[in-house]
């Protein structure tokens, strides 16, 4: 495998976003149901961004980055090939949350520990926000949620309502940063 180098994404390089090969064969999500996370059997695959959905969510990184946050991208030579992303904004009754807005690793370089590097800058740079927890709404496919598990995140203590109306069927984590 090539070498993989991070840095921050600026504005005008956002749009490169659409270079993820976002593809995944989804055989199961999980449900949050009474305090529980319950596995549902589907079949769903996903090729690639809806175009809608990834123009709305480039316009969040600019928003993000221009409220103070930071955008943070794997790539391999030129190609970019993982992104994340954290809110400067503090959520929560203490304040002690800040977002992990997006994160993705191209289908090809997934299992590489590139999701895991990714989170770790995410960590970085939540503490130099002064948060003490990502908070992280989680797509509710099975690889992803028990990704975050194995990272060290858990099921969030209190819930960011705002977050929650928006995306209902996430699975709401926190990832302690210190």
């Amino acid at each position: 495998m090539r070498e993989i180098t991070f840095r921050l994404l600026k504005q005008n390089e956002l749009i490169r976003i659409k270079e993820i090969d976002r593809t995944e064969n989804i055989f199961e999500y999980y449900e949050y149901k009474d305090g529980e996370l319950i596995i549902k059997s589907v079949h769903d695959l996903v090729n690639s961004f809806d175009e809608a959905e990834l123009q709305e969510m480039i316009q969040r990184q600019h928003l993000l980055i221009a409220n103070g946050g930071k955008v943070i991208a794997a790539f391999s030579d030129d190609k970019l090939i993982g992104v994340a992303s954290v809110e400067r904004k503090r959520r929560g009754k203490k304040q002690h949350y800040c977002k992990m807005d997006i994160l993705y690793v191209s289908n090809s370089y997934r299992g590489n520990k590139i999701g895991h590097q990714l989170v770790r800058k995410c960590v970085k740079i939540a503490t130099t926000f002064g948060a003490e927890k990502l908070y992280i709404s989680a797509t509710p496919t099975k690889a992803t949620v028990d990704f975050y598990l194995k990272e060290g995140a858990s099921l969030v203590e209190e819930i960011d309502e705002e977050l929650f109306e928006l995306e209902p069927f996430d699975i709401h984590l926190e990832l302690k940063v210190n």
